[in-house]
């Protein structure tokens, strides 16, 4: 990728992605600074950049990354004022909130697939069951259970590729 595709293609993001780091970080040198820390995080991988289906989502998903490891690493130094407790608190309850988007999300995404390949999934990845286990709950084959671990996985990276 070619720096004028790059720049048409993700520098009209900057506003939003500062005004994200800037919510994340409430200080306006740090988002600056981390808004340019993912450009050159971007610029680096440019050629994967070309495989790219959403832009803007790849720009706020790498910002939000790399503010999070920001915030963490602040609250880790041992001078820790109440301020960098307080953003100590704000990542734990950020990645509460996104765990539980994310638990959300996939259950919806669940929700999509038929009933058989629900349950596969909910015995193998939510009961942990064993393939020999989930044979004997469903009253299938080893290679039935296999099938149906496969086209569900499948299925669920196509939905949240079209969804993300």
């Amino acid at each position: 990728m070619d720096s004028s595709t790059f720049k048409e293609k993700y520098i009209p993001y900057h506003q939003k992605m500062f005004r994200v780091a800037y919510r994340l970080v409430e200080d306006v040198c740090d988002a600056e600074d981390l808004v340019q820390e993912t450009y050159i995080k971007m610029w680096n991988k440019r050629d994967d950049l070309l495989l790219v289906d959403n832009a803007e989502s790849y720009c706020i998903t790498m910002l939000r990354n790399l503010c999070l490891d920001f915030i963490r690493s602040r609250a880790r130094h041992p001078s820790q004022s109440s301020e960098d407790l307080q953003i100590a608190d704000k990542v734990e309850i950020v990645s509460e909130i996104e765990q539980k988007e994310d638990i959300l999300y996939v259950e919806s995404l669940l929700k999509q697939l038929p009933e058989q390949q629900q349950q596969v999934i909910k015995l193998r990845h939510f009961d942990d069951c064993s393939s020999e286990e989930i044979e004997q709950i469903m009253g299938l084959t080893s290679v039935n259970v296999r099938v149906l671990l496969s086209r569900a996985r499948k299925r669920i990276k196509e939905l949240y590729n079209v969804s993300r």
